[in-house]
């Protein structure tokens, strides 16, 4: 008979150890508005964006995915050898297959572990870390590596006045294990086919094949199929976000036993600035409760939205490891996913 070893369920569970990595281009309004008919003062009114990074020399969704994973693995004080599952929330992958979290695993010493990736959008960290979580305690992982990780701009046309000035690139990751005290509470998510065409690519993977075809032979200096973009419809959005977010934030409160009195930190996705000041005001969080907006310097990185936040905060000083933070990731989907967390230590080594 064959002795198959099986992990002991954990209910407790956390976010141990936090890493990012931000690309080293940064790029301003002015810079945009070279190639967009906007203006700086106008996007920054309208979406609460002044720079966001942009990768750039050999810098690719796979390597920053990799640096932040390992900074996490370092700032946690994890054993590698115990992380036996990696989840890569990303929309921004190039190729179906192989997916990425395979050779993110490769590159950071981990290669044979069990390593998938997963497609939520701006939700997908939310959607990872309930899934980690879940793992664990079903007693299927020990400690999880989370990473969310994009690289917008590959799909973006810079003359779109919907996504150009909103996008940016970086990787956030975070170690999930168990704790001796629960910090990840069950995660509260939904989704809204009926307005999922939102926010969507514009051309399907079999379309832009068929132009390419046809345009076989042309002067290659040309581009006659055009590329393939993300495209949102920014009010439908912003109407959908006003009526879902509300309730969704106020049922992860309910099911996790947790006053909003007790809500040390508010960790919204970066999308806008003003939904996310809506959303504060709307749950009634308290002036002084700090609330991320890493968007002013590093725009909507979609899945890496809420580690990059909550990195930022915990470097600057805004807040600290073991605070009590609300997190809520939206957008493409349309989906949402939330939780009540303790927020894991300060990293040693940050991204700044």
């Amino acid at each position: 008979m064959v002795s198959i070893a099986v992990n002991t369920s954990r209910e407790n569970v956390a976010m141990l150890g936090i890493g990012a990595y931000r690309p080293k281009r940064l790029v301003s309004n002015a810079e945009v508005c070279e190639v967009l008919d906007s203006t700086d003062e106008w996007i920054f009114e309208r979406t609460g964006v002044r720079n966001r990074r942009w990768i750039s020399d050999d810098e690719t969704l796979r390597s920053i995915a990799a640096a932040a994973g390992e900074r996490a693995i370092v700032n946690s004080g994890i054993d590698r050898s115990k992380i036996g599952t990696l989840i890569l929330a990303t929309s921004s992958w190039l190729t179906l297959t192989p997916h990425g979290a395979p050779s993110v695993a490769h590159d950071i010493g981990l290669n044979g572990i069990a390593a998938f990736d997963l497609t939520s959008g701006c939700g997908g960290f939310g959607y990872g870390l309930g899934v980690a979580a879940d793992l664990i305690r079903a007693g299927s992982a020990e400690y999880v590596l989370l990473i969310g990780a994009e690289t917008m701009t590959v799909g973006l046309d810079p003359t779109d006045r919907g996504t150009a000035m909103i996008f940016g690139d970086g990787a956030g990751a975070v170690i999930v294990g168990p704790s001796e005290e629960n910090g990840i509470s069950p995660t509260v998510w939904g989704s809204d086919g009926e307005n999922a065409a939102a926010i969507k690519q514009d051309i399907d993977f079999l379309e832009y094949m068929h132009r390419a075809q046809s345009m076989q032979g042309l002067d290659p200096e040309v581009d006659p199929v055009g590329r393939m973009s993300l495209r949102m419809e920014g009010p439908r959005v912003f109407r959908w976000a006003a009526v879902t977010l509300p309730r969704a934030l106020s049922t992860a409160l309910e099911v996790s036993g947790v006053a909003i009195a007790d809500i040390e930190v508010f960790v919204p996705h970066q999308a806008n600035a003003r939904i996310n000041e809506l959303m504060k005001k709307n749950l009634g969080l308290a002036d002084e409760v700090p609330m991320a907006n890493d968007i002013e310097n590093t725009g909507n990185t979609s899945a890496a939205s809420i580690p990059l936040a909550m990195e930022e905060m915990l470097v600057s000083g805004r807040a600290k490891g073991g605070q009590t933070a609300l997190l809520l990731g939206f957008g493409a989907g349309l989906s949402y996913a939330g939780q009540v967390v303790t927020l894991p230590p300060a990293p040693a080594e940050p991204s700044f």
